[in-house]
């Protein structure tokens, strides 16, 4: 069997407020390919997580290391943090320091796209307006930085084609391309997640980061999400990282499992193995950690 690549790498990570710890010691591998998901009780740390990957938030401690390409370069990760850059490009391939990068460098240099807890589109845009928004960097490109784009100078229509016909391709996708004239406002609560979702697909990103996608959506919604999900990653080569409360969608697509707790790491790996870890059982019921023993003797028995 093939060595499985690894394509985020996050080591020792931590996140302070004051003298509040959101994220302690934090170190887990997502592999290229794989459905990671982050899970944890309220308060976790986990959408602080996600903040430290995609660049809003500035960690206090910690590297967090994305690789396009073969994970070979990822040796190299020390010599790279010791010289001050941002990221080195090889033959083997690109290693992004993401904590180094600024927010918008993340999505458009690393390629890491994300959704948010609290949906946030452009209610009063158009779904196809919302997915173009999504291209711009692209479209600002094709347009020379001037006002090409309203004269349609230079390559500037074939990009503004291209940008259509990708946006209209994920509002199929997502089940949302009769609607696409509509605001975005208008759309029922499970399709404006679909359409975020789509968004986010608009950049072409390597990782896709999702904080609570199923958040509210009812039984059939969370089928159909993890039909979409899957699909991403089998049909579009994206690895992606999840944030989730709903276990059925968690256990159900999942490859590997992440669980903070108080936010410090107490479990990795398989849904099953995280199932079934006596810790993970006892954050969630709000057992105290001295009585984890009893509860895998209970578990056992």
């Amino acid at each position: 069997m093939a060595r499985q690549e690894t394509i985020l790498r996050v080591e020792h990570l931590s996140m302070k407020f004051g003298g509040l710890v959101a994220v302690d010691d934090l170190s887990f591998e997502a592999k290229k390919g794989d459905i990671t998901a982050i899970i944890g009780p309220n308060g976790a740390g986990k959408t602080t997580v996600f903040n430290c990957i995609t660049g809003f938030y500035k960690p206090t401690e910690g590297r967090i290391a994305l690789v396009h390409g073969d994970d070979s370069i990822l040796t190299r990760i020390d010599n790279v943090t010791a010289t001050g850059k941002q990221w080195v490009r090889t033959r083997q391939g690109a290693l992004f320091l993401l904590e180094r990068l600024q927010d918008f460098k993340v999505s458009e240099l690393a390629r890491v796209a994300r959704t948010f807890q609290n949906i946030r589109l452009f209610g009063g845009m158009t779904l196809l307006e919302n997915l173009l928004i999504a291209q711009h960097n692209k479209l600002m490109r094709a347009s020379g930085y001037t006002f090409g784009g309203l004269l349609g100078l230079g390559g500037y229509g074939k990009a503004e084609r291209a940008a259509i016909d990708k946006a209209r391709y994920w509002l199929d996708k997502t089940g949302l391309l009769d609607r696409a004239d509509d605001a975005a406002a208008s759309l029922p609560y499970g399709a404006q997640r679909r359409l975020e979702i789509a968004r986010a697909m608009c950049s072409d990103p390597v990782l896709l980061c999702l904080d609570e996608p199923a958040a509210g959506l009812n039984a059939r919604e969370g089928e159909e999400l993890n039909e979409l999900l899957l699909s991403i990653r089998k049909e579009h080569d994206v690895s992606i990282l999840l944030i989730e409360h709903d276990m059925g969608v968690v256990m159900q697509i999942s490859d590997r499992i992440v669980v903070l707790d108080y936010g410090r790491k107490i479990a990795d790996g398989s849904p099953a193995a995280v199932r079934s870890d006596p810790k993970v059982i006892a954050a969630y019921l709000g057992v105290e950690e001295e009585e984890t023993d009893e509860v895998a003797k209970e578990l056992s028995a």
